[in-house]
């Protein structure tokens, strides 16, 4: 029977309409299964798998030997479906240069000639090892490697040039499917509970194996492999070694590309953000430390702050309302600023203005753009969902959109600003505490303070 048989896989040849075509690749969709065929002017066609093997119009030439029960290697949709997107590229590449070495033609048949096909030194007339000995000096390597690819291609096909580290699964590649599938289960279950140990887990999984696997047995790993193991999946499914709300978080990623809003103009989204700032502020009436809340808006198609507010101790509403009112209104620029922070006027480059003032005058101005917001993306914090907020919101004619629930992707530009800021200013600063209290200091308070002193000296010697 499975000498009557062809493996079905990339680079099987077909005669599609009395025309030779190559399956290129394999897609997998809602409707089923489909493949992609390549014919001899590269040319890209998809067509059902269904249809590809009961169709009149299909015939399949029979150029590779079929499957046998006593394979024990992994199919080759298996073992290529492990490979990332450049080593797939590099096994297609040295499946044509093997082809070629072969054949002559790097898709393998003469009826797919590529240009200047056949090359001389590998036309068919050449002994085998000629064409061996051009394709190792062709690619840098020795004749015994050309020879193994050779053997290996006859056998497998292209999965056999795949390379054995990129074939084993990671540090699993000899550890039993069965095994892992209910390792993988387990860790699932403990996404949401308390960090458990190794022991208890390896425990759960081999009650696991014996209950779901009961007609077969399936081997249990000895105490120290199965440690390794664990210690391999733990880098896919965090469990033992970061804090559970970190695994929380790395659960609830999204298995799929990373979504989001495309803004197309200035204004059409805005992010709106409070994050707790990592230093002491000192109060100058009580000489109090407090903490301080920093409450920003964000213009997402030019990734510009158009509102900015530093509150102490905790945000009001009435404090996100005024960062939205800044974004109609900025700020005018103070005099001890430079004339160059002023913001341009908007379509009009600063060369060609004319100053009525002198060139030492006031400087004016604002310190931010003019943006009037028509989506505000939010959170679910109780001053963005405020009465206070939406009624400004609706009298402005500003639609409010939440943001998902602890989903900190969706207002993915305001976040990176707040590491920004944290990572290239704060840390620079006396007083910082750091993101958490396993991070702090000995005492940043007393740093603050002599800190907060020189700067007033300073300030009096130069003003004096």
């Amino acid at each position: 029977m499975s000498g009557a048989a062809t493996k079905l896989g990339v680079g099987t040849h077909f005669r599609l309409d009395g025309e030779t075509v190559e399956v290129v690749e394999f897609a997998s969709l809602a409707t089923g299964m489909e493949v992609v065929l390549k014919d001899g002017r590269n040319r890209l066609a998809r067509m059902s798998l269904r249809e590809l093997l009961t169709s009149d119009r299909v015939e399949l030439i029979h150029d590779r030997s079929g499957p046998s029960a006593a394979d024990d290697e992994d199919v080759a949709a298996v073992v290529l479906s492990r490979l990332t997107k450049d080593e797939q590229k590099d096994v297609l590449k040295r499946t044509a240069h093997v082809r070629e070495m072969l054949t002559g033609y790097r898709s393998g048949s003469e009826h797919l000639p590529q240009p200047n096909e056949p090359r001389p030194q590998y036309a068919a007339g050449l002994p085998l090892k000629a064409r061996y000995e051009a394709k190792a000096v062709e690619m840098g390597v020795t004749e015994r490697t050309v020879r193994r690819w050779a053997r290996a291609f006859r056998e497998f096909g292209e999965a056999g040039l795949v390379p054995k580290t990129a074939q084993s699964d990671g540090g699993l590649g000899n550890a039993d499917p069965r095994w892992v599938e209910a390792a993988v289960e387990v860790l699932k279950e403990y996404e949401r509970e308390s960090r458990p140990s190794v022991k208890v887990v390896l425990e759960e999984v081999e009650a696991r194996v014996k209950s779901t696997f009961k007609l077969v047995k399936v081997p249990v790993p000895p105490r120290t492999t199965a440690y390794r193991w664990m210690q391999e999946l733990e880098g896919r499914h965090p469990t033992f070694r970061l804090s559970t709300q970190r695994n929380r978080d790395i659960a609830d990623r999204p298995r799929k590309v990373y979504g989001k809003l495309r803004p197309t103009r200035p204004g059409e989204y805005v992010l709106m953000d409070t994050t707790r700032l990592d230093v002491f502020a000192l109060d100058p009436v009580t000489l109090r430390w407090m903490q301080a809340e920093l409450t920003v808006a964000m213009d997402w198609y030019t990734r510009c702050i158009i509102g900015l507010r530093v509150t102490p101790v905790s945000t009001k509403a009435i404090d996100a309302a005024a960062v939205l009112y800044q974004a109609y209104r900025p700020q005018l620029v103070p005099e001890s600023w430079p004339r160059e922070a002023a913001w341009p006027e908007h379509g009009i480059p600063r060369g060609v203005l004319v100053e009525a003032e002198a060139v030492h005058g006031p400087v004016t101005g604002v310190w931010g753009p003019k943006v009037a917001p028509e989506t505000l993306i939010v959170d679910h914090g109780k001053i963005y969902v405020s009465a206070h907020l939406t009624s400004v919101c609706r009298r402005m004619g500003i639609s409010v959109q939440p943001a998902r629930l602890r989903t900190g992707r969706d207002k993915g530009p305001v976040e990176r600003f707040f590491r920004t800021l944290r990572e290239d200013l704060l840390q620079r600063l006396p007083g910082y505490k750091g993101p958490d209290i396993h991070s702090r200091g000995l005492n940043p308070e007393k740093d603050a303070f002599f800190f907060h002193h020189e700067l007033e000296a300073i300030i009096r010697e130069w003003t004096a």
